[in-house]
């Protein structure tokens, strides 16, 4: 069948919408219709040569839809499920999920390579082989993809806003939750409100912080913090280490969580230096792969027992922290309708990206029948 899709060619070129050729799915394959995808800042890394795929890929990782479907052997979902995808499949028996890891599924991988799990791709168009983000490409009508994708939800959940719970919302909730394992009572800094930091700060008020600072330079990021639970907003890392000696009568904050667009070596720095001693700083944003964005003192991080740690979706778990999510959604324990600040056709997509680099945005969705 035919599909459009939004896809990139090389770094640095601007999204392409380009109708494409999709298989039939295979074993343990879907054909998914998609009804929303999240605008995230990790599709346009690839524009940016920050994250280095194979090309030519069809954007989108955040994604929900409709099972329209199922190749031989599929049991995860069946046709006519609502699904929310995860950006990280789970095989569900490596060593990484046998053991409750499984945000470092096997299956994940290959998920910049765009192909799915058996090495093969699914998108052609004249030029050959074209690959999918994540494995999901839902910056296209409709994609193909591995039923270790694939959450399903109630049908009566609006997947417009669901959506955001395959990767923006988990991953900035559980790096709050899990990776940083704030307990009641602690001073916790987030460098850099968007999509991930806000969930961020959600994960912290949730977790019982007393004190959440949150830091970003745009006014209307601050106060979108504060509605999603932070206790204090500043506009610099300056003014966030102040305030937290203030708070915590200079002892310095419990733990740091950068979620920035592109993580450099001075937020690195800023986080490390605002804790506490044993205090954590957790590294959830991305970074340009070629360089070398953690330089810290040695002494520093043996004489204070500070510790820095990445984390790949909070270190959450895709297949039970996407229901769990939704299930605080459905008892209004959780905020996502907030998080939508606005909503695209598909052939906007360019606009969309740009209102997310000029801060427009908390979070933006691609509505594919708009």
């Amino acid at each position: 069948m035919k599909t459009k899709a939004a896809m990139l060619r090389e770094p640095g070129a601007d999204w392409e919408i380009a109708e494409l050729e999709l298989d039939e799915p295979k074993a343990n394959e879907v054909l998914i219709r998609w009804v929303a995808a999240g605008l995230c800042h990790s599709d346009e890394h690839l524009r940016h040569g920050d994250i280095v795929p194979r090309f030519p890929i069809v954007g989108g990782h955040e994604g929900a839809g409709v099972i329209e479907k199922c190749g031989p052997g599929v049991s995860r979902v069946k046709e006519g499920d609502h699904v929310v995808t995860s950006f990280l499949p789970v095989c569900g028996h490596c060593r990484w999920c046998a053991t409750g890891h499984s945000n470092i599924c096997d299956y994940g991988a290959t998920i910049l390579d765009g192909c799915l799990p058996d090495g093969t791709f699914r998108f052609h168009d004249s030029s050959g082989d074209v690959g999918a983000m994540c494995m999901l490409g839902s910056f296209s009508q409709y994609s193909v993809i591995s039923e270790t994708s694939c959450v399903s939800v109630d049908k009566d959940l609006p997947l417009e806003t669901v959506v955001l719970v395959g990767c923006g919302v988990p991953t900035g909730w559980c790096s709050s939750v899990y990776a940083a394992d704030i307990v009641p009572g602690e001073t916790v800094i987030i460098y850099g409100i968007g999509g991930i930091g806000a969930n961020a700060v959600q994960g912290a008020t949730h977790a019982g912080a007393a004190n959440i600072i949150a830091v970003d330079p745009l006014a209307n990021k601050r106060e979108a913090a504060e509605d999603f639970g932070a206790t204090h907003s500043v506009a610099s890392a300056e003014e966030a280490h102040e305030l937290a000696q203030e708070l915590t009568r200079g002892v310095g904050a419990d733990k740091a969580i950068i979620t920035v667009d592109i993580v450099n070596e001075e937020v690195v720095a800023n986080a490390v230096n605002a804790i506490r001693k044993g205090g954590t700083a957790v590294i959830t944003g991305l970074a340009d792969p070629n360089k070398v964005t953690v330089q810290l003192s040695g002494a520093v991080m043996t004489l204070y027992e500070k510790t820095v740690k990445g984390t790949l979706f909070g270190s959450g778990n895709p297949m039970h922290d996407i229901r769990n999510l939704i299930g605080m959604y459905q008892a209004g324990k959780l905020k996502l309708d907030e998080l939508i600040t606005n909503r695209y056709a598909l052939d906007d997509i360019g606009q969309g990206f740009q209102d997310m680099l000029d801060g427009k945005n908390i979070r933006g969705v691609v509505i594919h029948d708009k």
